[in-house]
């Protein structure tokens, strides 16, 4: 079960770490691209293969010496649903900043207006997923330094 912790936990942070690095690219180009969308996905579900992974050794009733396994295997998880309510809050922000209370406002902008909008939210969007990514790239790989006491 320690070489799966390893192998899982090292291709999530490769996934992670790629996904942050082309949503820092994204972010800093002011771009959006819907096939960044699926590198983030990836890495969510990366995120819940080490819970899985845990679970598994677990069940198998090894402990590692260390609880620290079970905070870097499990926070990835945690991440990820935080990352999702920040892209909400994103959102918000933006209309509030510009003084606009929702669609409907949004939709009275002229179009410069309302792609500057929708802009804004992407890129502030963008911008949490990436961090999150390299969040969960940096416990992955705490994953892979801590199973060595499996």
């Amino acid at each position: 079960m320690a070489a799966a912790a390893l192998y899982v936990s090292l291709l999530v942070a490769i996934v992670a770490l790629a996904s942050g690095a082309w949503g820092s690219w994204l972010w800093w180009r002011f771009d959006a691209q819907d096939r960044y969308w699926l590198a983030i996905r990836a890495t969510q579900l990366g995120a819940l293969a080490l819970t899985i992974v845990a679970g598994a050794v677990w069940i198998t009733g090894e402990r590692p010496d260390s609880w620290l396994f079970w905070l870097y295997s499990l926070l990835p998880v945690a991440i990820s649903l935080i990352a999702e309510q920040l892209r909400i809050i994103a959102a918000e922000q933006v209309l509030e900043r510009r003084g606009l209370s929702g669609a409907e406002d949004v939709g009275r902008l002229d179009d410069a207006g309302q792609r500057g909008v929708v802009r804004d939210i992407i890129r502030r969007e963008i911008g949490v997923m990436a961090t999150a990514a390299f969040v969960i790239a940096f416990l992955a790989l705490r994953v892979a330094v801590e199973r060595g006491g499996l």
